[in-house]
């Protein structure tokens, strides 16, 4: 495609030239070549950290003045930053823990790992981590699980804002059906989380996600409290867990008789809305589908995690058909790799065994622009639009020798974007940019 975005050639700063793809829109809603800009050797022009311009190198170099360098990437594939929607950064150290299924998962290994973050300093040692590990594989912003802790958020932030990213965080409210030095109270909870939103919530690139656990570690006093700080602060997040695994659902169905299915316990709290991420959604009821479409809430779909714990495969075709917003996430760590490109693997993979295929333009789309929407930040990450956040990367097709021996042989764009998502990983993100700064 050849439409360009149009260049103001003044205090332009940075443009990069390569094969470069982003996405306009979901593969799923339009004709697919009508998805996305595709341009074999584009120019993506930068001023002070924003997009400018992307389009054709021959029809944008000429509007250059003749005082900016152009950086050039050869044999790889310019595209925005991946967007994580579902990931904990406390559980970085228990990735690949052996032999459970997400409840005792969460007794034998999650919680006596997420003890330590009552240490600001820990926090801070895994989150620098975790961020790096994120960057790396090309990962640029991603909706984070803290702990129960608020110095778990506090560390996170601290470094988060330290490498300016655009990153989301909550603090876990937990006041029941846990170890009792992992609980907070209804009202702790309550006042914890409203000072860490009034202390980091839109400071430079940051965002303040409410972070119920889960239904059955929040008691309906606490789940409502969550809903009034969605009402006093409008523009937060709210970031929890849904239909996972089969037991989860029938304990949920125990502890709140009441409710009509997991996704009303949290809709009688008012915790549905356009800011509201809810992570698995394996088992969903075609009414609940409909509820998150009505409320443009959004799921994150987590491969990777559901296939090592057992949980299941996400219906992407039912979320599809009620036109639920779907990011992906990579749910470290249940889930088994920081890599998004190991993620569209998996995915594709789960979408088979349903019987459905995932296109790999799909994949990607959910990779970026997807997750961006799912995130209430279109236009502001997950594409080149004119004015976005210029938080991008370049994967390598000579990463690995098989890796160039396969792109030579594909014929076009689709062929590599499979053979991308199929056997790439981390190894294949050449370079990481954060607001046109290369990191």
């Amino acid at each position: 495609m050849s439409t360009i975005t149009s260049i103001a050639t003044h205090n332009v700063t940075k443009a990069y030239r390569g094969e470069i793809l982003h996405f306009v829109a979901d593969p799923a809603k339009v004709a697919e070549e009508a998805s996305y800009q595709y341009f074999e050797d584009g120019l993506l022009v930068i001023k002070d950290g924003l997009v400018d311009a992307v389009g054709n190198a021959s029809d944008l170099l000429a509007s250059l003045p003749d005082t900016i360098d152009v950086s050039r990437y050869e044999n790889g594939l310019i595209m925005p930053g991946f967007i994580d929607t579902h990931v904990h950064y406390p559980q970085t150290e228990m990735i690949a823990s052996y032999g459970e299924q997400l409840l005792e998962w969460l007794e034998n290994y999650t919680f006596p790992e997420e003890k330590q973050f009552a240490d600001i300093e820990h926090g801070k040692r895994v989150a620098e981590f975790f961020l790096t590990q994120l960057l790396d594989a090309g990962t640029t912003t991603a909706l984070v699980f803290g702990t129960v802790h608020k110095e778990s958020v506090d560390a996170f932030f601290t470094i988060a804002q330290q490498k300016k990213l655009r990153m989301i965080c909550g603090k876990v409210l937990m006041n029941q059906n846990c170890p009792d030095d992992l609980k907070d109270t209804t009202e702790s909870g309550y006042a914890d989380s409203k000072a860490l939103i009034e202390k980091w919530h839109n400071t430079d690139r940051l965002q303040y996600a409410v972070t119920p656990r889960f239904a059955p570690t929040c008691s309906t006093e606490q789940l409502n409290k969550a809903g009034e700080l969605l009402k006093e602060y409008p523009d937060v997040y709210l970031h929890t867990h849904l239909s996972e695994n089969k037991n989860e659902i029938a304990w949920v169905s125990e502890l709140f008789p009441d409710s009509d299915g997991y996704l009303d316990v949290y809709d009688k709290s008012s915790l549905l809305g356009r800011r509201s991420v809810f992570a698995h959604g394996v088992h969903l009821h075609d009414h609940e589908c409909q509820r998150l479409s009505d409320t443009n809430s959004a799921v994150a779909f987590c491969p990777t995690s559901n296939l090592f714990l057992g949980s299941g495969c996400f219906n992407l075709q039912q979320a599809e058909a009620f036109d639920v917003n779907v990011g992906l996430g990579t749910d470290i760590g249940a889930g088994t790799s920081f890599s998004m490109l190991t993620t569209l693997n998996e995915g594709y993979k789960t979408q088979q065994l349903r019987g459905n295929k995932l296109s790999p333009f799909k994949s990607f789309y959910l990779a970026t622009l997807g997750g961006a929407i799912a995130l209430d930040l279109e236009g502001t990450i997950g594409n080149f639009v004119k004015g976005a956040e210029a938080d991008f990367i370049v994967l390598d097709y000579n990463a690995t020798p098989l890796m160039a021996k396969r792109i030579a042989r594909c014929k076009n764009l689709t062929e590599k974007l499979f053979v991308l998502s199929m056997l790439g990983d981390d190894r294949h993100v050449k370079a990481t940019h954060i607001m046109g700064e290369k990191i």
